[in-house]
């Protein structure tokens, strides 16, 4: 359930910079060196790294949240 509703989140935040993205490609232009504001290899492995990234940062959480007793931490509180 907590990684479903991270990846959501990651979902939105790619769509909503791709979107950037696009929309500033001539404002990039001028700021990259060597890399074309279009560039498919750019606009595919960016985003794919940072989910990957994204994914990682909620699956460890959740999974040491997973092994925990729920009486034993409501106790604990």
């Amino acid at each position: 359930m907590v990684v479903r509703q991270a990846i959501v989140w990651v979902a939105a935040g790619v769509g909503a910079g791709l979107g950037a993205a696009l929309l500033l490609t001539r404002a990039l232009g001028s700021l990259l060196y060597g890399v074309s504001p279009t560039d498919p290899v750019t606009l595919v492995g960016v985003p794919l790294v940072m989910t990957a990234c994204a994914c990682v940062a909620a699956l460890v959480p959740a999974r040491r949240a997973s092994r925990l007793d729920p009486l034993i931490a409501l106790r604990e509180r």
